[in-house]
C-alpha cells in the first residue's frame, strides 16, 4: 500500500477564505494566548512558575504551522523562542520535560508523547538542524528510563501511548536503529488496548472514566495507522471496527461522537468536547494519509465545516468547552449540571470554560487541515481535500481557486516541473459531474497526467442535493454535501469580565453567555429543500452573513423543555402535532449557528 505523504507548510499555503479563516485565529486567541494566559505565558516548560505539562506543547502544536502557514514573522520569532527554552532545558541525559530528576517517575510522560510531536512539527516548518538531535536525545533516554523500569506509562499516557509515533516514526526514517522499535513494543505492551474496551461504548455511564474519555477516543482513532510499519504489523482497518461502534451508539449529525466528557449516547443535547473535534481531524488526516480511503477525508470535511467554527466565537477570542446540536441557549445551569461530566459551564463561550484543555489545544484545527488540503506519493499529487490552496512543490505548482464546501466549482491552475500525475478526489454526494464544462461520469477520483513543463487550466463542478437525514428518536437532520444546517437561533449576548485564580477574563477574551430567544421548536413541514448559495464574505463562517442557506417549510410544535432546566429544550418533543401554518423557515450551516436546532421530526 502506497503512503501519502503530508506537504509542509513552505511547500503548501491557504488561499481565499481558507488563509482568512487561518488570519481570524492568529487576530484571535490563537495569536495571543501567549501574551494573556499564565499557563503559556508563565510556563515552567521556559522558566516560569506555571503549569509544565501538556498546555505549552498543546498550543505550540497550532500556534507553529499557524505562523509558517501566514508566514507571520513575530509569530514565527515567538514559536522560536519557545522551541529555544525548551531545548536549552533538555538535561544532559536527554530528558526534555521541566520536571526535576526525583519526580520524574510520578510525571505522566503523556506531555514528553505531545512534545515530541510538537518539536517534528516544528521541524517541518523551520527545518531547525537542532530538532532531530533533541528529539533522538529524549526519546533514547525515554527507551532506557522504560526498559529499566524507572518510569512506566500510567493515567494519559497510558492512554494515549501511541502520540509517541509522529516522534518514532520520524527518528526511524533517519537512524535505523534497533531501540527505536523496542521503545515502540514497550509503549504498545503498557499503553491501553482500545479493541478490547468496546462494550464500555454502548451505554454511557455517569461517571469519568479513561476508557470512555472522549479525547483519548478520538486520538485513538489514528492508533494503528500509526504504529502498525514500526512495530512490523500488517495493518487490520481497526480503525473502521471502532468508529463504527462509537457512532452508533454515540454518533452525532455532523461526523462527531458525544462526550461532556466522557461518551453520552446518541441524546442531542448533550455535548462534544472541543478538544475531540481537533483531535478527531488529526485521526482522520492521518488516516487518509495512510490508507488512502476517501471515507476519511470526507469525515474530515465534516468536522472541519461544521463542528470547528460551532465551538469557536466568529472572532476566535472564545470557545466552548462542549457543543450540543440542538442548542437553545448557552447560559449557566441552574443547580446541577445538564452534562454527565462537565460542569454547568461547560457550554459558555470563554477563555476556559469547564476547564482549560480546549483553549491550549484547540489551535491546531484549522492550521493541519490547511494541511491536508493536497498530499503526494512518489510521482503523484493528490487533491485531497478541495480547499483554496496554492501548492509549490518539486513536481508542479498548482493553484486551487474555490468557494467549496459553499460552492461546489474548483478551478485548477497547473504547472509541471517533472511528469506528475494529478489525482482528484471526488465526493461521493457529487452528482453531474462536469469537467471543463463537459459531463464527465461520476467517479470517486479524477486523473490527469502532466508532462514536464506543461501548463494547464482544469474547472470541475458537480451539482450535491440537500437531502433529510435519519437520526434516533425519528428525528432528521438537513444534509447538502459536507455540510450540515440547523435553524439559527436568534441570541442576547451577556458578557462576564472577571478573575479567577490569577487569571483575568477581559474583553475580547472574557465569558459570555448566549441567550436564546423563541423560535426554536419546530419540526420539518414536508421534505421540499431548496439551496440559496450568497458566496463567502470576510467572515466565512458569519452568523449574519452565511455564505450558503436552505429554505425549508416548517411548522411550530409543543417541544417542551428537560425537566429540571429552563433553557434546555426536551431530548425528544413532547407533541409533534403541528401548531398553526407552515412557514418558509431559513436554515444555516451548522457552523454559522452558535445556538441551533439540528435534530427535528418530519412532522
Amino acid at each position: 500500500m502506497e503512503r501519502l505523504q503530508l506537504y509542509t507548510a513552505k511547500e503548501l499555503k491557504p488561499c481565499g477564505w481558507l488563509k482568512r479563516q487561518l488570519e481570524i485565529q492568529a487576530e484571535g486567541l490563537s495569536g495571543h494566548l501567549d501574551q494573556i494566559w499564565p499557563d503559556v505565558r508563565d510556563s515552567a516548560w521556559i522558566g516560569g512558575d506555571r503549569e509544565g505539562w501538556e498546555r505549552v506543547p498543546y498550543w505550540l502544536d497550532g500556534f507553529i504551522p499557524l505562523a509558517y502557514l501566514l508566514e507571520n514573522a513575530d509569530m514565527i520569532g515567538r514559536a522560536k523562542k519557545y522551541i529555544d527554552a525548551i531545548l536549552a532545558g533538555q538535561q544532559q541525559d536527554g530528558w526534555i520535560c521541566p520536571c526535576s530528576e526525583d519526580a520524574r517517575k510520578e510525571y505522566d510522560t503523556w506531555a514528553l508523547l505531545l512534545i515530541g510531536k510538537v518539536l517534528v512539527n516544528y521541524y517541518e516548518c523551520s527545518g531547525d538542524a537542532r530538532v532531530p538531535d533533541a528529539v533522538y536525545r529524549a526519546f533514547r533516554n525515554y527507551y532506557e528510563l522504560l526498559e529499566s523500569g524507572k518510569i512506566h506509562l500510567f493515567k494519559w499516557g497510558k492512554y494515549r501511548w501511541f502520540e509517541g509515533f509522529i516522534a518514532l516514526n520520524f527518528l526511524s526514517s533517519r537512524y535505523h536503529e534497533a531501540w527505536i522499535g523496542k521503545l515502540a513494543q514497550i509503549l504498545k505492551d503498557q499503553g491501553a488496548d482500545y479493541a478490547g474496551m468496546t462494550e464500555k461504548w454502548l451505554r454511557p455511564v455517569n461517571r469519568w472514566t479513561f476508557d470512555t474519555h472522549i479525547v483519548n477516543l478520538a486520538m485513538m482513532l489514528k492508533y494503528e495507522a500509526v504504529s502498525c510499519d514500526l512495530l512490523e504489523e500488517e495493518y487490520a482497518g481497526q480503525a473502521d471496527r471502532l468508529h463504527d461502534i462509537l457512532a452508533q451508539h454515540n454518533g452525532t449529525p455532523v461526523g462527531l461522537f458525544t462526550g461532556d466528557e466522557c461518551l453520552s449516547g446518541l441524546s442531542p443535547i448533550q455535548g462534544t468536547e472541543l478538544c475531540a473535534v481537533v483531535e478527531q481531524m488529526y485521526s482522520y488526516e492521518l488516516l487518509y494519509a495512510y490508507t488512502g480511503e476517501p471515507k476519511w477525508a470526507e469525515r474530515l470535511e465534516m468536522l472541519a465545516f461544521n463542528a470547528l467554527p460551532a465551538g469557536i466565537s466568529e472572532d476566535m477570542w472564545t470557545h466552548q468547552y462542549v457543543q450540543m446540536s440542538n442548542q437553545i441557549s448557552c447560559e449557566k445551569f441552574p443547580g446541577r449540571s445538564l452534562f454527565r461530566t462537565n460542569n454547568a459551564e461547560a457550554h459558555l463561550f470563554g477563555l476556559e470554560p469547564n476547564y482549560g484543555c480546549c483553549t491550549a489545544n484547540m489551535h491546531q484545527g484549522w492550521p493541519k487541515f490547511a494541511l491536508s488540503a493536497f498530499m503526494h506519493a512518489k510521482d503523484e499529487i493528490i487533491s485531497a481535500v478541495p480547499v483554496p490552496s496554492h501548492l509549490n512543490c518539486a513536481l508542479a505548482e498548482i493553484s486551487l481557486n474555490t468557494e467549496y464546501p459553499f460552492r461546489n466549482v474548483m478551478k485548477y491552475t497547473v504547472k509541471a516541473r517533472r511528469d506528475f500525475t494529478l489525482r482528484v478526489r471526488v465526493p461521493s454526494f457529487a452528482e453531474s459531474l462536469m469537467v471543463n464544462g463537459e459531463a464527465h461520469p461520476d467517479t470517486a477520483e479524477l486523473r490527469f497526467a502532466f508532462r514536464q513543463g506543461e501548463e494547464k487550466e482544469w474547472t470541475i463542478s458537480f451539482d450535491v442535493q440537500p437531502r433529510l437525514i435519519d437520526r434516533p428518536q425519528e428525528l432528521k437532520t438537513v444534509q447538502c454535501g459536507s455540510l450540515v444546517f440547523s435553524v439559527p437561533i436568534a441570541y442576547e449576548k451577556v458578557m462576564h469580565e472577571y478573575e479567577d485564580k490569577g487569571v483575568a477574563r477581559k474583553f475580547p477574551y472574557c465569558d459570555y453567555e448566549y441567550v436564546g430567544k423563541d423560535g426554536w421548536n419546530r419540526g420539518f413541514s414536508d421534505t421540499k429543500l431548496t439551496v440559496e448559495r450568497r458566496g463567502v464574505m470576510d467572515v466565512p463562517f458569519s452568523e449574519s452573513q452565511p455564505p450558503v442557506v436552505i429554505r425549508a417549510q416548517m411548522q411550530e410544535i409543543a417541544w417542551g423543555l428537560e425537566d429540571g432546566f429552563e433553557r434546555v429544550c426536551a431530548k425528544v418533543p413532547e407533541s409533534r402535532m403541528p401548531i398553526g401554518a407552515a412557514q418558509e423557515t431559513v436554515l444555516y450551516p451548522y457552523g454559522c449557528a452558535k445556538l441551533r436546532m439540528t435534530e427535528m421530526p418530519l412532522l
